[in-house]
């Protein structure tokens, strides 16, 4: 019954324009949001998504906060919460990722997250976790974000972004809201993620021997 009314108010505050499905996995009833604005084409996906960069939010202070206290850009914070959880901090996935970061029990467990559907604890989780992942890949922001959405292990065995669609698409959203234009994965790979991201920090070589020493029987703990 919880997680009923957990969907019921995912699908009251989710805006009109965003594809809400009410998934039963395992017994259980989730839910996942997945915006399709301008037609739900890709393009038009991506064209809106570019334009959420400077969306402002009830919980603008507190991305600014923990993105201030763990080095990492807030304007990548929004970005994941944007293509996550489309800043509604009550939805949870069909995985059982849950919050605003969309974060998987274990990982919140593994970052101290005590409520993982309060958005204060669950966006200090996710930043710290963002800012392992940066310091992982060395600031490598397609491989960031892919070890975000698939996992740090499948990042490092395939030598870069999986071969998912999933995951190729998640890239794609987040660091199209994060650049403010549509990204279409072409081109030099980019490096950013902190606060002080005017300068470059380094390449995919630099962050492997890292993640390959944790493998097998991966389970990457961070820093905190």
């Amino acid at each position: 019954m919880r997680l009923v009314r957990f969907a019921l108010a995912c699908l009251i505050a989710l805006p009109a324009l965003a594809q809400v499905q009410l998934v039963i996995r395992d017994g259980r009833k989730v839910i996942v949001n997945f915006p399709t604005i301008g037609g739900g084409g890709r393009i038009s996906d991506l064209k809106w998504l570019a334009k959420q960069r400077n969306r402002h939010t009830p919980y603008d202070k507190m991305i600014e906060q923990y993105a201030d206290h763990y080095n990492v850009d807030p304007i990548l914070v929004r970005a994941v919460i944007q293509v996550e959880s489309n800043f509604n901090p009550q939805c949870v996935s069909n995985k059982g990722a849950r919050g605003l970061m969309q974060l998987m029990p274990e990982t919140a467990q593994r970052y101290g997250v005590k409520q993982i559907l309060d958005p204060e604890d669950n966006i200090r989780g996710g930043v710290a976790y963002l800012s392992d992942l940066l310091e992982m890949f060395s600031y490598d922001l397609p491989r960031v974000l892919a070890a975000y959405n698939a996992g740090e292990g499948a990042v490092t065995r395939h030598g870069g972004i999986p071969p998912y669609n999933e995951t190729m698409t998640y890239v794609k959203r987040a660091l199209s809201v994060y650049y403010g234009r549509p990204y279409d994965g072409s081109g030099s790979i980019s490096f950013a993620g902190r606060r002080d991201a005017g300068i470059l920090h380094g390449g995919f070589k630099a962050g492997a021997p890292l993640a390959t020493a944790i493998i097998p029987g991966f389970r990457y703990l961070g820093s905190q």
